[in-house]
C-alpha cells in the first residue's frame, strides 16, 4: 500500500500535466545542436562553392552576384526542403551552357523568371511522384550531355585566360581562337597558369605535411595565389566587379515566342532535375561506402528532392540568382568531410550570405582570368575517361558521342534529344540481332541462339531447327536475357515433338558446361548452374534425357550431389579417379570455350593498365571458400592471400613467414589497397587441428605452420576478455568458436605490421574481420562494439561498410 501513497504533498500552485493512459508520454523540446563534424564539413564546402560559384557566374555573362544568390538559396532553402541530406545545391557547371544561351538570346531578367518557371516546373514534377523516371535516361546519354557541356566551357574560358572575350558558340570559339592565339594577354595568362598549377599541384603534395596541407580545398588555394600574387605585383588585368546590392536586377517577365520561352524551362528543368537527382543517388553510394562508426544517414527521397530543388530555383530567381542544381564536386567533398546532416550544407549557405554581405573588398581583387581559368578545369575534367571506358565496356560509345557532339554543335536539348534517339534505335538494333547457328559434331546437334529470342527471330528458329535429323542429341545453348511468348512457344513445341520421336535435347545457357563427349562411361553432365562444385558427377551410360524441370531453368539437382558428411559417395570418387587425367584439360577447355571471350576485353585492358586491385583479401586455402563467389568481385578486385587456417603471423616472431608479411607490404605500399579483410569459415580444419593438438611430438610443417595460430587459442582461453559473438545465435560448438576468435586475433597481428600501422594513421586503409558459413552460404561482418567483438551477418541488401 505504502508504495502508491506520494511521497509529498502536491504543489496546487503548479500547473498539472494532464497525460492520457496507455498514450507516450510527451518528449520534451528538442535543442537546436550542430555536430562538429557538420560545422567543419560546411566551413571546406564554402570554401570550395566561393570561387567555384563566381567563376561559374562569369562562364554565363552573368552578373557575378548571381552566383553567390544561388549558392546561398541552393544551400539554404535546396538542403533544407530536398530530399537528399548531404547534397549541396547551388549554380552547376552543367547549367553554365544553357545560362549563357539563355541571356544571350533573351536578356538576364528573362532568364531569372525561366529559373523561377523552371521551379514551379519541378515542383510539379515532385508533386507527380515521377522522379524516379529521370533514373531511367541512359547513363551515356548523362555523361555525354556532361562532356559536350565541358568541352563547350572549357573553349569559351581559354579566351578569358588568354585575355580576351569568348564568342556565343563552340564553333565561333574555336575559328577566333587563332587570332586570340595572336593577341596574348601575358598577365591574364601567367595568373591562369598559376591557377592551373596550384590547382593539381596542392592535392599531390606528398608526405605528413601534405596530407594537413590538403585539408585546404585545391580551388581556394589556386584563386587565392593567384589573387595574392596579382596584388603584391601590381599587375593590371581585369577583376572582379561586384556591382551594389541595391542595384542588383531580378527576374522580369520573359519576353519573346512562347515556344521558344517553353523549350527554355524544359531544357533547364531537364538538366537540373536529372543532374540533381543523378547527383543525390551518387551521394548515397558515397555514403554507404563510409566507416561504420561515422554517424548513417537516411537514403535520399528523390521526390522530396525534386521538391526542394524546385523551391530553391523558385527562390533564386526571383532574387536574381543563377539556376540551382545539386553539385557533385561539393557534394562529395561534403561527404568526405564527415558530414552527418543537413545541417553542415545549410551552414555553408548562411557562409555565403555572410561573405557576399562583408567580404566585397576581398572579392575584387580575384582576377578574372584565375576564376575562368578554375572552370576552364572543371569543363575539362567533365570529360571524363573513366565515363568513356565505361560506355566502351557496354558498347554504347556511339550514344556517347552523339550526344557530346550534338551538345557542342547544337544545343543541350538537341544533344540529348539526339541521344535518346540513338539509344533507342541502338536498344531496338539489339533486341531485333539475333544469331541463329546450327553444326554437327561427332553425332551431337549443336544449335547456338546469340541474342535476345524474340518473334522476329522464330522463322530463322524454326528454319534452324528444323535442319536438325529425327532421334539425334541436341545441345541447344541460348545465350540472352529475354525470351517472348511466341518464341517461347515454337520452341517448346519443337522441344516436345523432337522428344516424342526419340531425340533428346539439353538446354543449357552460355556459361554452362557443354557435352563434350555425347557417349562413354565417364560422361560429365554438370548443369550449367554449378560449375564451381569441381564436376563431382557420377559416370553415366551416355546422354540422358532432361527432366522437365531441368528445362524449364537448367536448374536440376546436380548429378553428383554430395553426401551430408560434404564429400561425394564412393561411387562418385572412382568414377573421378577414372578421368582425373582429362578433368583439368576439360575445364580449361571450357573456359577457353565460354569464358574467355567475355571476359578478354577485360583481361586486355587489365594486362594494359595493371592490376589495381581495392583491397587484400586474406583467407583460408580451404577448397570451399571462393573468394571471387562469396564477394561477387572479379578480375582485378582482389589481391588475395590464402593459407592454412587464415594466419597472420606476427612481424617481430623469430622464423615468421615472410611470404604473408611480403604480399601485406606490396599489396599497402605498392597496391595501395583500402582495406584488407581476414576472412575466416566453419568447420576449419586448421582450428581442429589446433584444438586437438598434443603437445610435443615431431614438428612436421603444419605444426610449425598453426604456431601462429596459437594466440588466438589463448584469447578463446583468456578469462578477462568476452567472447567473439554471432549475431542471432551462439556459436555452434568450440571449433567455431575459435574460428571467430582466430579472426580478431589475426587482425591485432596485422595492426602490428609497419606498413599497415603506418596506413592507418593516415587513414588510407580499413581493416575488416569477416566469418563465412558453408553450410548456410552466409557471411557475418566483425563490427567492433563495448561489449565485444560481434559478428553480423550480411543481407542481400547490405554493403561490407564496418571496418573492424
Amino acid at each position: 500500500m505504502s508504495a502508491c501513497v506520494p511521497t509529498r504533498a502536491a504543489d496546487s500552485t503548479r500547473p498539472r500535466r494532464i497525460h492520457q493512459p496507455h498514450s507516450p508520454p510527451p518528449t520534451p523540446p528538442r535543442r537546436f545542436r550542430i555536430a562538429g563534424a557538420d560545422l567543419s564539413a560546411s566551413i571546406a564546402v564554402f570554401l570550395i562553392a566561393l570561387p567555384l560559384s563566381l567563376g561559374i557566374a562569369l562562364a554565363t555573362g552573368a552578373p557575378l552576384q548571381s552566383g553567390l544568390v544561388a549558392a546561398a538559396v541552393g544551400g539554404i532553402v535546396a538542403a533544407r526542403l530536398g530530399g537528399s541530406p548531404l547534397q549541396v545545391s547551388g549554380p552547376a557547371a552543367g547549367l553554365t551552357v544553357v545560362t549563357a544561351e539563355l541571356i544571350h538570346r533573351y536578356g538576364w531578367r528573362a532568364t531569372c523568371a525561366i529559373t523561377v518557371l523552371t521551379g514551379v516546373a519541378q515542383l510539379g514534377l515532385g508533386c507527380l511522384r515521377v522522379a524516379r523516371t529521370a533514373l531511367a535516361v541512359s547513363p551515356a546519354i548523362v555523361h555525354g550531355m556532361l562532356a559536350g557541356i565541358g568541352v563547350t566551357i572549357a573553349v569559351a574560358q581559354l579566351h578569358i585566360v588568354l585575355g580576351g572575350t569568348p564568342q556565343s558558340s563552340v564553333l565561333d570559339n574555336l575559328r577566333a581562337l587563332p587570332a586570340q592565339l595572336v593577341h596574348v594577354h601575358p598577365a591574364a595568362v601567367s595568373m591562369s597558369v598559376l591557377t592551373l598549377t596550384l590547382l593539381f599541384a596542392w592535392p599531390r603534395i606528398p608526405g605528413r605535411v601534405g596530407h594537413v596541407l590538403r585539408t585546404v580545398p585545391a580551388a581556394l588555394v589556386a584563386v587565392a595565389g593567384a589573387t595574392l600574387t596579382a596584388s603584391l605585383t601590381g599587375l593590371v588585368l581585369p577583376k572582379v566587379d561586384l556591382p551594389s546590392w541595391s542595384s542588383h536586377a531580378l527576374a522580369g517577365l520573359p519576353e519573346g515566342p512562347v515556344l521558344g520561352i517553353a523549350a527554355a524551362v524544359l531544357t533547364v528543368t531537364l538538366v537540373c532535375s536529372v543532374q540533381s537527382l543523378l547527383g543525390a543517388v551518387a551521394v548515397d553510394k558515397l555514403v554507404a561506402r563510409r566507416p561504420a562508426q561515422q554517424t548513417r544517414v537516411g537514403r535520399s527521397d528523390l521526390n522530396r528532392e525534386l521538391l526542394g530543388q524546385g523551391a530553391a530555383n523558385v527562390i533564386s530567381g526571383a532574387l536574381g540568382g543563377l539556376p540551382v542544381a545539386g553539385v557533385a564536386v561539393r557534394s562529395s567533398a561534403n561527404v568526405q568531410a564527415g558530414a552527418v546532416s543537413r545541417n553542415s550544407t545549410m551552414l555553408h549557405g548562411v557562409f555565403v550570405v555572410v561573405a557576399a554581405l562583408l567580404m566585397v573588398p576581398i572579392l575584387e581583387l580575384i582576377p578574372l582570368a584565375s576564376l575562368a581559368a578554375l572552370v576552364m578545369a572543371v569543363g575539362i575534367q567533365m570529360v571524363s575517361l573513366h565515363h568513356i571506358r565505361t560506355v566502351t565496356r557496354h558498347r554504347e560509345v556511339l550514344v556517347y558521342v552523339v550526344t557530346t557532339l550534338g551538345v557542342v554543335c547544337l544545343g543541350v536539348l538537341e544533344g540529348v534529344v539526339l541521344g535518346v534517339s540513338v539509344a533507342v534505335a541502338v536498344a531496338l538494333h539489339r533486341l531485333a540481332r539475333t544469331r541463329i547457328t546450327h553444326e554437327e559434331r561427332e553425332g551431337v546437334h549443336y544449335v547456338r541462339v546469340r541474342g535476345q529470342l524474340t518473334f522476329l527471330a522464330v522463322p530463322r528458329l524454326s528454319r534452324a531447327l528444323h535442319l536438325v535429323p529425327q532421334g539425334t542429341y541436341v545441345d541447344l545453348e541460348l545465350d540472352g536475357s529475354f525470351m517472348d511468348h511466341a518464341a517461347y512457344e515454337s520452341l517448346q513445341d519443337w522441344q516436345n515433338a523432337h522428344v516424342a520421336r526419340g531425340g533428346t535435347v539439353e538446354l543449357t545457357g552460355r556459361s554452362g558446361t557443354r557435352i563434350a563427349e555425347p557417349a562413354g562411361p565417364s560422361h560429365c553432365r554438370c548443369r550449367p548452374w554449378t560449375p564451381w562444385r569441381n564436376h563431382h558427377c557420377e559416370p553415366s551410360a551416355g546422354p540422358q534425357p532432361a527432366s522437365a524441370d531441368d528445362r524449364s531453368d537448367g536448374a536440376g539437382p546436380a548429378d553428383g550431389a554430395e553426401g551430408p558428411d560434404g564429400a561425394a559417395g564412393a561411387s562418385g570418387r572412382n568414377g573421378r579417379s577414372g578421368q582425373s587425367g582429362h578433368q583439368l584439360a576439360r575445364g580449361i577447355s571450357a573456359f577457353q570455350r565460354n569464358t574467355a571471350p567475355l571476359v578478354r576485353g577485360e583481361l586486355a585492358r587489365l594486362a594494359r593498365e595493371g592490376q589495381r586491385p581495392s583491397q587484400l583479401f586474406l583467407t583460408c586455402a580451404d577448397s570451399r571458400l571462393v573468394t571471387s563467389m562469396i564477394t561477387s568481385s572479379g578480375p582485378g578486385d582482389l589481391f588475395v592471400v590464402r593459407n592454412v587456417g587464415n594466419l597472420v603471423p606476427k612481424p617481430e616472431e623469430e622464423s615468421g613467414d615472410d611470404s604473408v608479411a611480403a604480399a601485406i607490404e606490396y599489396a599497402v605500399d605498392v597496391l595501395h589497397v583500402r582495406s584488407i579483410t581476414v576472412c575466416g569459415h566453419s568447420g576449419c580444419g586448421a582450428m581442429q587441428a589446433l584444438l586437438n593438438a598434443e603437445p610435443g611430438g615431431a614438428q612436421t610443417p603444419l605444426k610449425r605452420w598453426l604456431r601462429h595460430g596459437v594466440p588466438s587459442l589463448e584469447r578463446m582461453a583468456a578469462k578477462d576478455r568476452p567472447w567473439a559473438r554471432l549475431a542471432g545465435r551462439a556459436p555452434a560448438d568450440a571449433v567455431e568458436q575459435l574460428c571467430l576468435t582466430n579472426v580478431v586475433q589475426q587482425l591485432e597481428h596485422l595492426r602490428a605490421h609497419e606498413s599497415v600501422a603506418r596506413a592507418l594513421r593516415e587513414g588510407a586503409l580499413e581493416l575488416h574481420g569477416m566469418y563465412f558459413h558453408v553450410g548456410e552460404a552466409q557471411s557475418y561482418l566483425l563490427v567492433e562494439r563495448d561489449d565485444g567483438e560481434l559478428f553480423d551477418h550480411v543481407g542481400a541488401t547490405e554493403d561490407l561498410r564496418h571496418p573492424a
